[in-house]
């Protein structure tokens, strides 16, 4: 067998192959588009029994939920070309499309942008980017309006259509050739048509036509064209009155709070012990659903929730950080407990961060052993004050001493440590107080527990 015939037999044989493999490439090409499409699938949409109108009337009550700022990208948005922890001043902003179905309800479309600004170790690449929504945004927004509509029976009824038409002009009727002009066969004058009003010459019609028409069907024309615009301009204004109103509301909430420090935990439970669900900026706004004389109960997002530390928060105009009630009633922490002993020791517990270093040990009793003030919220605040004291000491020593730990003899005693760094930050103000505790050990912990709501407001 020659070479050559050789070589021909090996192309055919390549041949062969790549033909047979063909349709399995562009069946995987094929199962790979599909599988893209359905990832990049959107918006999110739900269909309602209620009519068009009657929906369109519940979304201008949730006006307030479709736009504001995110507290933290993790769990609202899907991970670009960057890190998610490396954008800033995260902002949603929500679409919503209504349209009417053929059985009378509605069809309803919510399509979700998430802005926030990215930081950059080169400054000239930083600067706000558009993220995806990873849906939780726009499921929120449905499932309050599916609320509102569930609990408003009145919406369940048909409005019409949720277009209001403003009143147009009555058509002009085509000119008809005068009899005269029609006998002699000479064509129609040309009539101008109506002009908008003039402010030199306050006239609404062309001289041609003013000196066509007889006087008395004249004014009679001028006031057909006045009242369809008095009435588009009646319907504007109260349009208008309507949508300041709305404006008005939403510009003056009065159930905000505002965090004080940047550093603020918002936990998922009313308890010290509670797990943070993210870290909050100063300034950052959250809706009150309620509160008592230790927490405040928020809204994060949608159908999200949490809770604050009530003294890391400004609170509404009229009530006060912590109720002037309270604190009058109880005798302060330094007229309840005493230090009893200071010492310079490895940290006695097992907690990581200082666990095998020296740290200083404070023992603290109470005055009175059967003190009934001398509770949980009692405790927290006589360490504050005993941390703040042994500041200067600890930056002094900062390289022998690596916290301070607060253990009271009692009954109901416990030990609370915290470790240099954390009382660093605390005292430089970026840590609020309840920042502080959520980094600090408890031992046991139920014994500093500040109780949950009870009787609400």
């Amino acid at each position: 067998m020659t070479q050559r015939t050789l070589a021909f037999r090996r192309r055919l044989l390549h041949t062969t192959l790549w033909a047979a493999s063909l349709p399995v490439v562009l069946l995987m090409a094929a199962q790979s588009g599909n599988s893209q499409a359905s990832s990049e699938a959107g918006p999110y949409e739900r269909t309602y029994r209620q009519s068009k109108s009657a929906v369109e009337r519940a979304l201008k009550e949730l006006q307030p939920s479709m736009s504001g700022r995110l507290p933290a990208l993790e769990g609202f948005a899907l991970a670009g070309d960057h890190p998610l922890n490396r954008y800033q001043r995260a902002y949603y902003q929500s679409a919503v499309q209504v349209s009417s179905t053929a059985s009378g309800g509605s069809l309803v479309r919510v399509n979700t942008k998430v802005t926030a600004w990215y930081a950059d170790s080169i400054p000239s690449r930083s600067g706000y980017q558009l993220l995806s929504s990873n849906g939780r945004l726009e499921s929120d927004l449905l499932d309050q309006l599916t609320d509102l509509l569930a609990s408003n029976p009145s919406a369940t009824s048909s409005g019409g259509s949720s277009t209001e038409s403003l009143p147009m002009s009555a058509p002009t009727a085509a000119p008809t050739k005068r009899p005269e002009i029609a006998e002699k066969g000479a064509t129609e004058p040309t009539f101008s048509a109506p002009m908008p009003r003039l402010p030199e010459t306050g006239r609404t019609f062309s001289s041609s036509l003013e000196q066509g028409l007889p006087a008395q069907q004249l004014a009679g024309a001028k006031n057909s064209q006045k009242k369809p615009a008095d009435q588009s301009a009646t319907s504007l204004q109260a349009e208008a009155s309507s949508l300041e109103e709305v404006l008005k509301n939403q510009a003056h909430p009065k159930n905000l709070v505002a965090i004080k420090k940047t550093g603020t935990p918002v936990v998922a439970s009313p308890s010290l012990n509670g797990k943070a669900l993210f870290l909050a900026s100063a300034h950052d706004e959250f809706e009150m659903l309620d509160f008592n004389a230790d927490w405040v109960h928020v809204r994060i997002s949608g159908l999200s929730r949490g809770w604050i530390w009530r003294t890391s928060l400004e609170m509404p105009e009229g009530i006060s950080d912590i109720p002037q009630a309270a604190t009058s009633a109880r005798p302060v922490a330094a007229d309840l407990f005493q230090v009893t002993r200071e010492e310079t020791a490895p940290f006695p517990g097992d907690w990581e961060p200082l666990r095998g270093k020296n740290v200083k040990i404070i023992s603290v009793q109470k005055i009175q052993e059967n003190e009934k003030d001398s509770g949980a919220k009692a405790k927290l605040e006589f360490a504050k004050s005993l941390i703040d004291k042994n500041y200067a000491e600890l930056a002094a020593k900062s390289k022998e001493l690596f916290g301070v730990v607060l253990i009271f003899d009692s009954v109901d005693g416990g030990m609370i440590a915290a470790t240099f760094p954390t009382v660093q930050q605390w005292k430089a103000g970026t840590l609020s107080d309840a920042a502080l505790w959520h980094q600090c050990f408890f031992d046991p912990p139920e014994t500093f527990s500040v109780s949950s709501l009870s009787g609400g407001r």
